[in-house]
């Protein structure tokens, strides 16, 4: 059985967060299922930002669907970059699509989707969707399971 830790440099101890996202490091291991075409799902529903005008913090619930080729995201490097835009300042579309195209360019997936689901800012809840293309045909591709901002509905 292959050694899929030998290449992991945070994985298995303590990792610091990395203070901006260009410092952090996305690791990946071999897809051990290559050749499936099959949907991997990662939800952060307390993601943080900060606005870059005020400064304020910024809130959303991520949800990033993804069809693998030869490699999958580790868990452990993504929740530390997803973490690292806690002291960041970028626009609610900067984010989310930045995010989804780095994980593009690291993993070469088969397809990815992020949908970024922001709570309110100035009464305006922003939503933003991005894709690298058409996901394959015959993969199970459920909702993203997030309502629409209703407020009090």
């Amino acid at each position: 059985m292959a050694d899929y830790t030998e290449n992991l440099t945070q994985l298995g101890g303590s990792t610091e967060a990395p203070t901006s996202p260009d410092l952090a490091t996305l690791e990946r291991v071999p897809n051990p299922q290559a050749g499936t075409d099959y949907v991997a799902r990662f939800v952060c529903p307390e993601f943080t930002s900060l606005c870059p005008v005020t400064g304020q913090p910024d809130f959303a619930h991520l949800v990033i669907d993804y069809v693998p080729a030869d490699f999958l995201v580790e868990s452990k490097s993504l929740k530390l970059y997803l973490q690292s835009f806690r002291n960041h300042g970028a626009f609610h579309e900067d984010c989310t699509v930045g995010i989804g195209r780095r994980l593009a360019d690291e993993l070469k997936p088969k397809w990815l989707r992020i949908g970024g689901y922001w709570y309110p800012r100035g009464g305006i809840p922003i939503d933003v969707f991005w894709q690298t293309g058409r996901p394959p045909e015959d993969v199970w591709l459920p909702d993203q399971g997030v309502p629409p901002y209703r407020g009090r509905g």
